[in-house]
Order: C-alpha cells, then sequence, then structure tokens
C-alpha cells in the first residue's frame, strides 16, 4: 500500500527534522556546562551520551527507512545490511545501558539505602561514570555484531517467478544477545525504578506521620527523576514493542500495516527521548532559551 509507504517516508524526515535539532541542543547545551563550569554531573554526561547515541541512531533509522521504501533491493546487499542492522541494535543496546546508569544513578542518590552493593555502584557512578560508560560501550559492540547473525535470509523463487528473499531468526543467537541488549537493562532500570519510589513512599510518609510543624521537603527533583525514568522505560518499552510487530507480520496477512507501525515508533523515539530529557533537566532548559532569547535580541537590534 502507497499510503504506508508514504508514512514511513513522513517519519523518517519527521523525525530528522525533530531529532537532530533538539539532540544537538542537548549536546552544545551540556559543552556550554563544560565550558563554564569544567565539569558535569553524572547525569548530565548520561545526557551528552544519549543525545550523541540519538543523533546518530537518528540518521541511520532515517536513511535504512528511505533505502526500505526507494531501494528495497539495496537493503539486502549483505554489506549494506550488516552496516546498517549492526549500527541500528549497537546504537539502540548503547541507549538502553545509558537507561539503566541514569536511572542507577537517581536510585542511588535518592534512595540512600546502605547495603554495600548500592554503596558500590554510588561511588562507581559518581567518580568513574565515564570510564563505565566507554566499558559498555565496548561490551555493546560485539553484542550487536551478534544480532547481524541472528538473522538468516533464504532466497526463492515465487510463483510468479520473481525472487523473493526471506529472513529466518537463528535462536540460538537472538537468546543471549536479546538478554543482554534488552532484558538485563530494562529489568536492572525497573528495579532502580521500584527502589526509588517506593523509597519515596516511604519518606512521605513518615513526613506526614510525625509531623512536627517543621517544612517539609521539596521533592519535586526526585518527582522529575521518577518521571523520567519511567517516560525512558515506557520508550524502552516502545521499541520492544516494534520488534515484536516485524515478527508478528512474517505470520500474519497485515505485514504492511504492521511493518508501518513498527518503522513509525523507532524512527519518532529519538525525537521523544529529547523532550524526556529537556523536561528532566532545568540547565539545559535555561541554556537553551537563554541562546534562543538572545537570538532573537540580536535579531530584533538588527
Amino acid at each position: 500500500m502507497m499510503y504506508l509507504e508514504l508514512s514511513i517516508l513522513i517519519s523518517s524526515v519527521l523525525g530528522l527534522v525533530l531529532a537532530i535539532p533538539s539532540n544537538t541542543c542537548i549536546v552544545m547545551g551540556n559543552l556550554d556546562i563544560i565550558r563554564k563550569k569544567g565539569k558535569l554531573s553524572p547525569s548530565d554526561v548520561i545526557f551528552l551520551g544519549k543525545g550523541i547515541v540519538n543523533i546518530l541512531l537518528q540518521g541511520v533509522l532515517s536513511l535504512e527507512a528511505m533505502l526500505y521504501v526507494l531501494c528495497l533491493e539495496v537493503c539486502y546487499v549483505t554489506e549494506v545490511r550488516g552496516f546498517l542492522i549492526t549500527s541500528d541494535y549497537f546504537l539502540f543496546y548503547y541507549n538502553f545501558w545509558l537507561t539503566f546508569w541514569l536511572s542507577a544513578h537517581y536510585c542511588t542518590s535518592i534512595t540512600n539505602l546502605s547495603y554495600g552493593l548500592f554503596i558500590w555502584i554510588k561511588r562507581i557512578v559518581s567518580n568513574f561514570l565515564s570510564h563505565l560508560l566507554f566499558l559498555t560501550a565496548l561490551g555493546t559492540f560485539p553484542v550487536s555484531i551478534l544480532q547481524f547473525w541472528t538473522l538468516n535470509e533464504e532466497s526463492f523463487q515465487n510463483s510468479t517467478e520473481t525472487s523473493v528473499i526471506r529472513i529466518h531468526i537463528s535462536l540460538s543467537y537472538f537468546v543471549p544477545v536479546t538478554f543482554l541488549g534488552v532484558i538485563v537493562p530494562f529489568f536492572l532500570s525497573l528495579l532502580c525504578l521500584v527502589l526509588t519510589f517506593s523509597f519515596l513512599l516511604r519518606h512521605v510518609w513518615r513526613v506526614k506521620n510525625n509531623d512536627s510543624g517543621s517544612t517539609r521537603p521539596n521533592l519535586q527533583a526526585h518527582v522529575t527523576a521518577l518521571r523520567t525514568i519511567l517516560f525512558l522505560l515506557l520508550i524502552f518499552s516502545i521499541f520492544c514493542m516494534s520488534q515484536v510487530l516485524l515478527f508478528l507480520e512474517k505470520s500474519t496477512q497485515l505485514t504492511e500495516l504492521l511493518t508501518a507501525v513498527s518503522w513509525n515508533l523507532q524512527l519518532l523515539s529519538p525525537s521523544v527521548e529529547a523532550a524526556v530529557i529537556f523536561q528532566a533537566s532545568n540547565k539545559l532548559r535555561r541554556i537553551i532559551l537563554r541562546r534562543f532569547w538572545s537570538r532573537s535580541r540580536r535579531n530584533t537590534e538588527t
């Protein structure tokens, strides 16, 4: 159906228009913080990493979507398919692990649990986060290469004597790759979300039941952290849903519809994640608004 292919093209262009400028603002805003203060907080380091990853991811996804719609045969060239699959899944998996490290930072900063594991994680995230993110990237790259081997293509002639290519999934590769790239970071992030939420509930309950007339603490920053983790996990779930739709389209009659929905979900995810980062960081919002305000003033004066 032509309108389904058109929707993928529109989403690819819309993703470029929205995701590239917004994530560039995130990167430039954090670089501005480094220039003024000399260093970033752990959350800002992760936001910087997510901004860079989302710019690259949007570029690869939009390129792949345009090739899929306009020149499908190119997507089945082994070298092109290997580059696209490896790049896609490396950026997706690395982004998922960035979500976990952000969740771990929020959890250890807010809960202040006295368990040895949490103290160790808090010390590692606070002092060695840049090294940790680099090691995570090194570990994610071979997992993304294995993802290429999970998909085996088979070419055959159909009844109209045209060449058809089918993709089969190798479970021996698919299971460990999905476990390391998706399941582990998702459930670790979910655990951090549950621990943070339960700690805040207990804290609010204690303050409410031990009301000594003192002013209650401002929990807005903690609520923002919880909201950020929740939104990022929802984006995480949307990716998983898009992959499920791609698997379902091989066994149903709604192949084009499911493919279009899956593509649209993935293409718009970097833009949505940029919006989540902006709502999580007051510093980034102030920097971007200040830049736009000063630029608009210069334009009006000239």
